[in-house]
């Protein structure tokens, strides 16, 4: 496993992250295709056997119970001293007024909620899941502030937002001098570069580590476009990042294809090694709910893509509609 520092921070973390939303109880939440709790558990310890120290989860994510096995499974297999544990906050926890959002109520509620769940005394990256265009931005990071200084959080990033929403919170960070994002958690992979124009320029220029979600387009960029699988035919939100721009999204696939045949190796790996050829990525969030996955993830590190291959991997791809910040 290779590692590297977390934006500008001393934080070390593996070239990987393991993306936790595949693990949480199915009949929570509303994410059908998850893996309970004992069939987790050999993902995340496969993931430390491999050396990734970094592993992401979220509140929402079925309905609290991934962070719940997450922290249970670390708790069973590592110290706590060895991982970062990230996890983020923006999303409907409990109906009625207050259940979701950025206020200051909201955040310093559910960063206890979320220790509570891990069982541990603190995170090492608390992220904002979205942009909340209902709360202002100085209330929201003076909570997040807060959470820093009361050793509750080393550190805080955001997630999917436009590049305009970012700079003015980072502007305000340093003008009140409170904890500054150190990260960006963004939609980046060959099916969706619109990230390319503004956010990871922002994010090189700023010293902000980027540590994207869904680097495989949801296993799309894996398998022939026409195959189907339990979490492609009942995630809804997945179903809204592609439909628009299928026939060139299809030339994609095909495009990983051709360069994956011609090296002799899996297409997950080809599509990961592109996003790990971008220097402003630190660590693409990998899913695995099978043991290829994690396997094709670590192989991919391995992989230096040539401009030909690059080139080929681009060329077919058209400028989408901006998706992924609700």
């Amino acid at each position: 496993m290779n590692y590297t520092r977390l934006g500008r921070t001393g934080l070390e973390v593996s070239r990987l992250c393991l993306g936790c939303m595949s693990y949480g109880e199915p009949n929570r939440g509303n994410h059908a295709w998850t893996l309970p709790e004992q069939a987790s558990r050999p993902f995340i310890r496969k993931a430390l056997d491999l050396g990734i120290n970094f592993f992401d989860t979220a509140n929402v994510y079925s309905d609290g119970s991934s962070e719940e096995i997450v922290g249970r499974a670390l708790l069973d297999f590592t110290r706590r001293e060895d991982v970062v544990i990230a996890t983020k906050v923006h999303g409907r926890m409990r109906p009625g007024p207050n259940g979701a959002g950025l206020s200051r109520k909201a955040i310093l509620a559910e960063i206890d909620a979320s220790l509570e769940r891990l069982g541990t005394d603190y995170v090492d990256l608390y992220q904002i899941h979205r942009f909340d265009h209902a709360t202002p931005i100085e209330e929201t990071l003076d909570a997040l502030d807060e959470v820093v200084r009361s050793g509750r959080a080393r550190y805080i990033g955001a997630s999917s937002m436009f590049a305009w929403q970012f700079a003015k919170m980072l502007a305000v960070q340093e003008r009140e001098g409170f904890a500054r994002f150190v990260s960006m958690q963004d939609y980046v992979n060959l099916l969706y570069r619109e990230e390319e124009r503004e956010m990871l320029p922002l994010c090189a220029s700023e010293g902000i580590g980027v540590i994207p979600w869904s680097p495989l387009a949801r296993g799309r960029l894996t398998r022939d476009w026409d195959a189907a699988t339990a979490r492609a035919e009942t995630d809804a939100f997945g179903k809204t990042l592609y439909e628009a721009t299928a026939e060139a999204d299809k030339k994609v696939v095909e495009a990983v294809a051709h360069v994956a045949a011609e090296r002799g190796l899996p297409r997950a790996q080809i599509a990961l090694a592109w996003v790990l050829s971008k220097s402003v990525i630190t660590a693409p969030i990998v899913g695995a709910t099978k043991t290829e996955h994690l396997d094709d993830a670590a192989g991919a590190l391995s992989i230096r893509l040539d401009e030909s291959e690059i080139a080929q991997l681009e060329a077919p791809y058209v400028p989408h509609a901006v998706v992924g910040f609700s």
